[in-house]
């Protein structure tokens, strides 16, 4: 089944946030951010701004009639700053005007008197400043300390990895418009529609039934618009709620890479021991996470990073310690991934350095520590339908890895310019929403009495298609044509208490719900059906059978008979993840209904002169289980392969010491383009029995597949060894030309170029 958006999305109408006709009588908003990093707050000019002409209001902390917070997980989050500033680009001062241009002209003549205070922008010195977001955590399994004891040989490093701009093509924004009785309703560009009701209602100090929030698709949001749409949401209901007038807030692409939170960038300390065959006895990381200034996600993400920083390798003795620091940059939020690429970058890193002090190839360290069949992670869990070891053979034999590493080697021992790297990286990735209460969803069915039929779900539609299999489990279950349903737009109103569309689970938690509302549904036909034809009658492509024989009653025959025997056409049903559980104060539990396994190979070229470099090839082997839409399956594993190659090589995020963004526009913070893009992208779809937990067994594919851009950062490092094997690089993505070139020639040993 193709997606369901494809014709509207090519012909131009299919409706975002800023397509939605605007009301009579529209305000337009824009913030005054702080203009510096951290300092007291001791006064604001607003004269000059309200002078404006076409300026109606400018509010401040002090209009907030309910509590001045917007905080998830923490409440440290104001809304709008009323004693400090803790980053520029803090919202003190929302203008609202006649028009954006005039909102943005009075904005800008806002001055604020700002007495400074201490600026950290390194989460090592937040953490020895005991500026932490949350206490310390650390998951462990066996005794590390004494096993290193018993190791044939240790290694220890460091390891860092930089932050990423979101950069959704559709900006962070919001649009609120007053109804009758001092309600709200609220079109935002958010991936946790349930979020921004609470904060909203929150902030005006009135109850969620008053708020009603409505999202038809995102135009991407990859975890940035999950609390980070809670913001500007509540800004525009701010607005609304005291002026009695819609307004409507959509950031300038310079105010969203300013002011929004990114990937959180780690500095994480490592080290691992090894026996003489080379397994894994012992690994300790300790990570330092840059949450910026409030935590938004960030011990979430922290604790993701805890859950996988043992990649997809078993190891018997392993301690891993998470420091979530404070510091003075916009705060930091879910990334795909959610901080698993960063505990994977870690392990991957020491198992390299290892690898280049015995004088190997990572693969064999790789291979020797796969986890098996009834391996225990470190939390507790076991590993239930293991494929690592299937999709790396897979991987080796279907893309003859041997053969690829012969002609690597052959290639750089004929070309002195130029060399070639090759690195494998084998993932694996837990599906579920590490918190057990988010791991529920609800689903609303209509069927309409000429046979047409509704569908609501919590699931937000942001580009990866979740509306389209949607639609395919609905056809499905009812046995239907996929041209007879309406998939409606996500609405706080029809389904309420919904989970955000993230961590990979949305597909399976509404799909699933859908499913049940759908059998339901079915059950109730086939009742009515049963009555007619006797106990073998069923339904199938739209007919009536009783046992193989069609009836002639056909769908819509069948609903308005149902309806005239006054059955109940419409259903809503609860789906709740079973089995999973986690207990915090012994980090031990089955946080994850399953994992998902893969490998790939990837290869590159460096050009030993200038620095740069291609990515020749990245050949996979997925565990898509029994992927229900491989278009869109596959569709999904590219576009995060690139966006994880992006992140590991070219997405170079930069903030000064004074917390001001250097990267802050799209000519000096580069993200992949098709010129960028692996020449070759291969993606072979591992045959497996999928899981029970799985909507029609078809595992979760839209954050996985990211983290194989990590296997460029190594494959790259491997071509500049190639070229000048005294090199001392450290572990420090991304892995951008300039730190190729550094690298080629960090010591006079180097080949000649001459």
């Amino acid at each position: 089944m193709k997606n369901i958006d494809s014709y509207s999305h090519v012909r131009g109408e299919s409706l975002y946030l800023d397509d939605l006709p605007v009301v009579q009588g529209t305000l337009y908003a824009c913030v005054f951010g702080s203009p510096v990093a951290h300092g007291h707050l001791r006064s604001l000019d607003l004269t000059d701004a309200q002078n404006t002409p076409g300026v109606v209001r400018i509010l401040t902390a002090h209009d907030i009639p309910g509590e001045n917070q917007i905080g998830g997980i923490i409440p440290d989050e104001v809304l709008l700053a009323d004693e400090t500033v803790d980053f520029q680009g803090m919202p003190i001062a929302l203008v609202l005007a006649e028009t954006e241009e005039i909102a943005r002209l009075a904005a800008a003549k806002i001055r604020a008197e700002i007495g400074p205070l201490p600026v950290v922008t390194d989460p090592r010195e937040a953490a020895v400043l005991g500026h932490l977001i949350v206490p310390p955590r650390t998951f462990q399994t066996g005794d590390a300390d004494a096993a290193f004891a018993h190791c044939d040989s240790i290694f220890e490093g460091l390891a860092d990895s930089g932050g990423q701009e979101h950069l959704y093509l559709e900006t962070q924004g919001a649009y609120a418009v007053p109804l009758e009785n001092g309600n709200i309703r609220l079109f935002s560009s958010t991936q946790g529609p349930t979020a921004v009701q609470r904060a909203v209602a929150r902030v005006l100090g009135v109850g969620m039934h008053k708020i009603e929030i409505d999202v038809t698709r995102l135009g991407g949001g990859f975890g940035g618009k999950e609390d980070g749409a809670n913001l500007w949401a509540a800004l525009v209901a701010l607005a609304t709620h005291c002026l009695r007038r819609p307004v409507k807030y959509v950031l300038h692409r310079m105010e969203d890479l300013r002011m929004t939170g990114k990937r959180h960038p780690y500095s994480s300390d490592f080290k691992i021991g090894l026996t003489k065959d080379l397994k894994i006895r012992a690994y300790t990381a300790t990570f330092y996470q840059d949450a910026g200034a409030s935590a938004d996600l960030s011990p979430a993400v922290l604790e993701r990073s805890l859950f996988h920083a043992n990649n997809t390798y078993f190891i018997p003795n392993l301690r891993v310690t998470g420091y979530s620091c404070r510091t003075n940059l916009p705060s930091n939020t879910a990334f795909r991934g959610f901080g698993g690429p960063q505990g994977m970058f870690v392990i991957e890193s020491a198992i390299a350095k290892a690898a280049e002090e015995l004088g190997i190839r990572a693969t064999d360290i790789q291979q020797a520590n796969l986890l098996h069949e009834g391996d225990a992670f470190h939390y507790g869990q076991i590993a239930e339908g293991c494929e690592a070891e299937h999709c790396w053979t897979d991987a080796a034999d279907r893309y003859d890895l041997p053969r690829l590493q012969r002609e690597v080697d052959a290639f750089n021992s004929g070309n002195q310019h130029h060399k070639k790297g090759l690195a494998v990286m084998p993932i694996c990735f837990g599906i579920s929403f590490t918190k057990k209460w988010m791991n529920q969803a609800s689903a609303l069915v209509h069927l309409y009495t000429d046979g047409s039929i509704g569908i609501s779900t919590g699931a937000v539609e942001m580009g990866q298609c979740v509306n389209t299999k949607m639609v395919q489990v609905a056809a499905r279950c009812l046995s239907v044509n996929p041209a007879r349903i309406k998939i409606e737009t996500t609405n706080t109103t029809r389904i309420a208490n919904t989970s955000p569309s993230a961590a990979s689970a949305t597909s399976d938690l509404n799909g699933k719900a859908l499913q049940l509302a759908c059998e339901t549904l079915m059950e109730r036909l086939l009742t009515v059906a049963r009555g007619k034809f006797g106990p073998t009658t069923s339904l199938r492509d739209e007919q009536v059978y009783q046992n193989d024989t069609p009836t002639g009653l056909f769908w819509n025959e069948l609903i308005l008979e149902a309806y005239q025997q006054r059955v109940n056409l419409s259903e809503h049903a609860h789906y709740a993840t079973p089995g999973i559980h986690y207990d915090p104060t012994i980090e031990k539990g089955h946080p994850f209904a399953y994992h998902v396994y893969g490998t790939a190979i990837i290869g590159v070229t460096v050009d030993c002169r200038r620095g740069t470099y291609t990515v020749d090839s990245v050949k996979v082997t997925h565990d898509f289980g029994q992927s229900m839409n491989t278009i869109v399956d596959r569709g999904q594993a590219e576009g995060a392969i690139v966006q994880g190659l992006g992140w590991m090589t070219m997405e170079d995020l930069r903030y000064n010491t004074d917390g001001r963004l250097l990267s802050n526009a799209l000519s000096n913070y580069k993200i992949p383009d098709i010129y960028s893009a692996p020449k070759e992208l291969d993606i072979h779809f591992l045959e497996t029995v999928g899981s029970e937990w799985a909507i029609f067994r078809s595992k979760a594919v839209g954050e996985p597949p990211l983290m194989y851009g990590i296997g460029a950062y190594f494959a790259l490092r491997n071509a500049v060894r190639a070229f000048n094997p005294q090199a001392e690089l450290p572990f420090d993505a991304p892995m951008t030309p300039e730190k190729v070139l550094l690298g080629l020639y960090a010591r006079e040993t180097q080949p000649s170029l001459v």
